[in-house]
């Protein structure tokens, strides 16, 4: 979990399948100035992507999602913690954890908080919280 933290910035967190990890990284990349606003948290090897090809942003990196880091955002969400939940999904290869992926998307739907799957979706709620 994230260290308590006087920063009041809402957490964005962000997770991806391995076939993914360069999407996600790209679409950091191309939206750096918004990321920055928030405070994110990342899935272990995911983070240390994000982490290596953009220092200047600050990513909390949990545990890898298959040894608990998919459980550990499941917390910060439901804790209120998280104000979204971006995890590039590849929906084309078959995922032992895929009942990690499940409960996150429960608790998205349970605690009402935007969950993109994608990069158009991402886009979407990015923009949304800057018109906000």
């Amino acid at each position: 979990m994230p260290p308590e933290s006087a920063d009041t910035r809402p957490i964005v967190a962000l997770v991806a399948h391995d076939e993914k990890k360069a999407d996600l990284v790209a679409f950091c990349s191309g939206h750096r100035a918004a990321l920055s606003r928030y405070r994110l948290v990342a899935t272990g090897t995911t983070g240390g992507r994000i982490a290596e090809a953009l220092p200047e942003l600050e990513v909390t990196r949990l545990k890898s999602g298959p040894l608990g880091g998919d459980q550990q955002i499941g917390a910060l969400i439901a804790e209120e913690k998280v104000a979204a939940l971006i995890f590039f999904v590849d929906a084309m290869t078959p995922h032992p954890h895929d009942v990690d992926v499940k409960a996150l998307m429960r608790l998205a739907i349970l605690y009402d908080i935007p969950f993109a799957l994608n990069r158009a979706t991402a886009e979407l709620v990015l923009e949304a919280d800057a018109a906000a």
